[in-house]
């Protein structure tokens, strides 16, 4: 059975490696958190300048920086950073893995949310290599900090504990929706609302064992929540 994420924290450090990945599955339940006075902070390993096709990397990068930053606003986050490592050429090196401590230390966060670094989301749907590399380093790191967080969690498919986000998916498609410029690339024959309503329908549906209308789902890695 899955249990509940339990709210008995005050501060959270979302890693990621590319804007809009923490709106696939977070973004409903950090808008849950912050709505309850929790301190919830983004940090991007890249600007996702090679993630719209045509645009050159030099403007690609600042628009997505923007639409991330306003999409963290709809969700009641107003801390975000960006560490500037290259997009699609992520990889688990030193100098990643010391950005990811040096950040878990600053922020002092009580949980730590990441990327789901497996190689495949179900059978089928492979996992993006930006995203593993990410990942692997986020734990990496994790498991070499003197003082860890409590826990280290990802959003992915094999989730342990659950966050109940009823009444918050609405908030989570206007925050998707922020990354219009990229949607509208990525699928230009469907409305950005249409988009962002179905991913966020996708990803924030009942859990087997957990009485709830909308949720989403997060695997411990290490620690205790």
């Amino acid at each position: 059975m899955t249990a509940t994420f339990p709210e008995n924290w005050s501060t959270a450090l979302v890693l990621v490696a590319h804007p809009d990945d923490p709106e696939y599955g977070m973004a409903a339940a950090v808008a849950r958190w912050t709505s309850q006075g929790k301190r919830v902070v983004y940090a991007l390993a890249s600007s996702g300048e090679e993630g719209i096709a045509g645009m050159p990397a030099e403007e690609c990068g600042p628009l997505r920086e923007g639409e991330q930053i306003a999409s963290a606003a709809v969700v009641g986050v107003d801390e975000v950073e960006f560490w500037g490592f290259p997009d699609s050429e992520l990889f688990n090196t030193p100098e990643l893995r010391a950005k990811v401590a040096e950040t878990v230390n600053r922020v002092r966060p009580d949980v730590v949310l990441s990327l789901y670094g497996g190689p495949e989301w179900a059978p089928g749907f492979p996992n993006q290599r930006d995203h593993m590399q990410f990942a692997a380093a986020v734990v990496e790191a994790f498991d070499g900090l003197e003082a860890p967080p409590r826990a280290l969690l990802c959003n992915g498919p094999n989730a342990t504990h659950a966050v109940d986000v009823e009444g918050f998916t609405d908030t989570a498609i206007r925050a998707l929706e922020c990354h219009r410029v990229y949607l509208e690339v990525l699928d230009p024959d469907t409305p950005v609302i249409d988009q962002a309503t179905a991913q966020i329908e996708r990803s924030t549906g009942p859990m087997d064992g957990f009485d709830a209308a909308r949720t989403s789902g997060f695997e411990l890695l290490r620690g205790t929540v």
